[in-house]
């Protein structure tokens, strides 16, 4: 089975008007409520995929109830742990630019982060647990790595969608799957991260500190995947992008996805590229038609370290 992990979900109120006067009475032309959470997106996109997931985390109150409905309505498995205040709603204006407000969230206190470690625990070396996102500010710093630290010794294949040190701290536990983008690539190494080129040197020292394999997106330039042996250069789709919202995360459920059927990295990777490019090319997350006719346009190319070392 695989779990999704956001341990800090929103519900994300997402507001359309003509224009925003500060100070003054404004009128919506549109709202829109969707569960928010990168752990949450990949558990969707998975399901638009035809995989099943379970997803983990916190959720609270009115707006707790209401992902997981919405969720439940998508035929998503959920096991959240239940805290006592709301799960926060994080507003989106969408006018003449785009304004976001994002709450705080919930207070975790320790006996909620205990009750989803005993969750994490029954996991299995069957099964895939992807952590994605931030960590609530009233949890330990050091929240990945304990959960990772369980999978470890579970032997549970697990995926990492984080920045900074979140990432850096749980390489030593071997993620299999990391997913920086350039930018992303960049500042953990204080350098700027424009090519494939420039991107393979600093994947490989993410392998050599511990992630088995690496995907750094490149947005129209495509993206790479590096681990011990090789790394693979994509080209990406062509199209035009409307909203960047959960592609990464769709990148994960693309990858995920694929290789569980195939068990083959290089098409897990192609299916990758074309599912983040679907979502970048929609309003909303990718579909499997979407990602299906994209993967005739992506170009991949292997580059053999084999004798090199790491």
């Amino acid at each position: 089975m695989i779990y999704t992990l956001t341990l800090n979900p929103s519900l994300d109120y997402i507001l359309e008007l003509d224009q925003i006067t500060l100070g003054d009475l404004n009128r919506t032309k549109n709202d829109s409520k969707f569960p928010g959470g990168k752990g949450i997106n990949v558990s969707q996109v998975l399901k638009k995929l035809d995989v099943n997931s379970k997803a983990l985390g916190f959720i609270g109150g009115f707006t707790g109830d209401y992902i997981e409905e919405f969720l439940r309505t998508l035929k998503i498995d959920t096991e959240f742990v239940r805290v006592k205040e709301d799960t926060r709603i994080n507003v989106k204006l969408k006018s003449m630019t785009e304004t976001e407000i994002n709450a705080k969230g919930p207070k975790i206190t320790r006996q909620n982060y205990e009750t989803l470690k005993e969750k994490i625990r029954g996991l299995t070396s069957e099964d895939i647990l992807v952590l994605a996102g931030s960590i609530p500010s009233s949890m330990p710093a050091n929240t990945y790595e304990e959960l990772v630290e369980v999978c470890k010794e579970n032997r549970t294949k697990f995926v990492v969608d984080a920045e900074g040190d979140l990432l850096l701290n749980v390489l030593p536990f071997q993620p299999y799957l990391i997913k920086p983008n350039h930018h992303e690539l960049g500042e953990l190494f204080n350098t700027v991260v424009t090519t494939a080129e420039e991107v393979i040197p600093y994947g490989r020292k993410l392998i050599k500190k511990g992630a088995r394999n690496v995907i750094v997106s490149l947005a129209e330039n495509g993206a790479v995947l590096i681990n011990q042996e090789y790394a693979l250069v994509a080209t990406a789709p062509k199209g035009e992008v409307k909203s960047s919202v959960g592609a990464g995360d769709s990148m994960v459920a693309g990858f995920i996805a694929m290789f569980e059927k195939t068990k083959s990295v290089e098409e897990a990777f192609r299916f990758s590229i074309a599912a983040g490019s679907a979502t970048a090319f929609s309003f909303g997350l990718c579909t499997r038609e979407q990602v299906e006719n994209l993967l005739p346009e992506i170009n991949i190319e292997r580059i053999s370290f084999k004798g090199d070392g790491i």
